[in-house]
C-alpha cells in the first residue's frame, strides 16, 4: 500500500491551496445523517484505487448490484483510478467539485481533504458504527487539530521478511538461523557479500522513516520532525557499511530505483520486505522463486498499512453515501474482499476475531504461512510514518540517505538536512 504514494508535491500543494480558497478551509458542519435509513434513493459515485480487473471486478459488480436490489431507488456508478498519480487525481477532483461520494483513501490522502473540509466527519454522522472497526486503523483517520474521524478501515496489512534460501545456502548461510535483529541481518548481509565476492546481495533499499521507526527511532514529536538523533545515525551506519561491503546493489541508490521487491523477484537480492500478499505476486511474476522462499516476522516494530473508505462532505445524497460506505466495509463484505486480496486483513474487529473465515480459502502454503505471521503482528502494528510526512519529504530523505550511504556527505548532515527540509515544509 505505501508504494502507492505517488503524489506530485508541487501540484498537490497548489491544489490544496486552491481547495482552501474555495472551501474557506477549516472544519465546518457535517450534514446530519440518520444511522437507520429506510427507503434510500438517489445516485452516488463510488471510486476505488487500481482495483478494476479480472480479480476484483466481479466482486464489486455483485456488491453494488446487491445494494441496489435491496434499495431500488439507489443507483451507484463505480469508477476506478489507476495506481500512478492517484493523490493528484483526488485533489483535482476535489478542486473542481467532482469528488466522488464514496472514495477509497489511505489515511494520508484523506488528511489532505480533511484539512480543507472536503470529507464527512463519520464520528459526527454515526459514532456507534466506528466502534465496529479496528481501533488502531480508525485512529489513523483522526488528525491533529481536526475534530472527527474521516475514514472506515477497509483492508489492512503489515510487512514481513522474505528470504531466498537457495541464494543464502550458496553463500554458506544456515537458513535455520535467520536474523531476528537488525544487527544480525546486516552481519549476515556483509558475510554473504564477502563469501560470494559481492555476487549475492541482501540489502536493497536506503533507510526511510519506516526503517528508522521500526528500529525505535522517534520520528515526530511536539509538532516537529526529530529523526536526526544518534540512534538514527547508528541505523544509517549499518546501511553505509553494507554498501561498502558490497552487500547493496548500486541501483538501490539511483533516482529511478524500482524498489526492493522488484530486485528480489528478478533474483538480484536474497532478502526483501513486503506484505503477506507478496506471496501471490511471487507466484504470478516469479513462480520459480516460491519453493526457495521462506517468510519470517518483520524485524523491529511492525508497520500498519491501511486502506479505508471515506465519504465526501458535499455529497448530494449523504444518507445513500454513508449507508453504502458502511455496507461496503461491513464484516461480511470485508471478509469476502480479503479472500480475494489474500495476505491482507479486514478492517472490522469481528472479522479479525475469526481469521479462519478468510484464510481457509488460501491454497498456497507460503501464502498461509505469511498470513499467519502477519496476523500475529497486527495487534502491535502501527502506521510507519506520521501523517504529516509527505511524499515530497520522503523523496528528499531518500536523496540524502543515498548521498550518506555512498559517503558523499556525513550521515548526521544527511539527517539534519532531511529533518530541516521536512520541518520547513511542514510549517508551510
Amino acid at each position: 500500500m505505501r508504494t502507492k504514494r505517488v503524489l506530485s508535491a508541487v501540484i498537490a500543494g497548489l491544489a490544496a491551496l486552491s481547495l482552501a480558497a474555495c472551501t474557506g478551509g477549516g472544519a465546518g458542519t457535517t450534514p446530519e445523517v440518520s444511522s437507520d435509513v429506510k427507503g434510500l434513493s438517489g445516485e452516488i459515485t463510488f471510486q476505488t484505487w487500481s482495483l478494476k480487473g479480472d480479480r476484483f471486478s466481479p466482486y464489486f459488480e455483485k456488491l453494488i448490484k446487491d445494494f441496489e436490489t435491496a434499495n431500488p431507488g439507489v443507483k451507484i456508478k463505480w469508477i476506478d483510478q489507476p495506481g500512478d498519480g492517484y493523490e493528484d487525481k483526488i485533489l483535482q477532483q476535489a478542486n473542481s467539485g467532482e469528488l466522488p461520494d464514496v472514495i477509497n483513501l489511505p489515511p494520508e490522502f484523506a488528511y489532505k481533504l480533511a484539512q480543507v473540509d472536503q470529507l464527512m466527519d463519520l464520528k459526527a454522522a454515526d459514532a456507534k458504527t466506528l466502534d465496529l472497526y479496528v481501533e488502531g486503523a480508525s485512529k489513523a483517520y483522526e488528525y491533529p487539530e481536526i475534530e472527527g474521524t474521516y475514514g472506515y478501515a477497509w483492508y489492512l496489512g503489515t510487512d514481513l521478511n522474505w528470504y531466498n534460501t537457495k541464494m543464502l545456502k550458496d553463500a554458506g548461510v544456515d537458513i535455520d538461523k535467520l536474523p531476528t535483529t537488525l544487527d544480525e541481518l546486516f552481519e549476515m548481509a556483509s558475510k554473504v557479500a564477502k563469501e560470494t565476492n559481492g555476487k549475492i546481495k541482501m540489502i536493497s533499499d536506503v533507510p526511510r522513516t519506516g526503517t528508522l521507526s521500526a528500529a525505535g527511532v522517534e520520528i515526530y514529536k511536539d509538532g516537529k520532525f526529530v529523526f536526526n538523533t544518534p540512534e538514527a545515525v547508528k541505523v544509517v551506519e549499518r546501511y553505509k557499511k553494507a554498501y561498502e561491503d558490497g552487500a547493496m546493489p548500486a541501483e538501490a541508490l539511483n533516482a529511478d530505483y524500482l524498489g526492493n521487491k522488484t530486485l528480489y523477484l528478478s533474483g538480484k537480492t536474497a532478502w526483501t520486505t513486503g506484505a503477506a500478499g507478496f506471496a501471490s505476486d511471487m507466484a504470478k511474476d516469479a513462480p520459480t522463486l516460491v519453493a526457495d522462499t521462506v517468510v519470517t516476522p518483520r524485524i523491529g516494530h511492525p508497520p500498519l498499512f491501511i486502506q479505508g473508505i471515506s465519504v465526501a462532505k458535499n455529497t448530494k445524497n449523504p444518507e445513500v453515501a454513508l449507508a453504502f460506505a458502511k455496507y461496503l466495509t461491513n464484516t461480511e463484505n470485508q471478509v469476502e474482499f480479503v479472500k480475494l486480496a489474500q495476505g491482507f486483513f479486514p478492517g472490522t474487529k469481528e472479522a479479525n476475531a475469526n481469521p479462519d473465515s478468510f484464510t481457509s480459502v488460501i491454497e498456497s502454503e507460503l501464502q498461509k504461512q505469511a498470513t499467519e505471521k502477519a496476523a500475529a503482528a497486527m495487534d502491535e502494528a502501527t502506521p510507519e510514518y506520521p501523517i504529516q510526512f509527505t511524499y515530497d519529504m520522503d523523496t528528499y530523505l531518500k536523496q540524502q540517505m543515498a548521498l550518506a550511504v555512498k559517503g558523499e556527505i556525513s550521515i548526521q548532515e544527511a539527517l539534519d538536512k532531511a529533518v530541516d527540509y521536512a520541518n520547513k515544509n511542514l510549517a508551510k
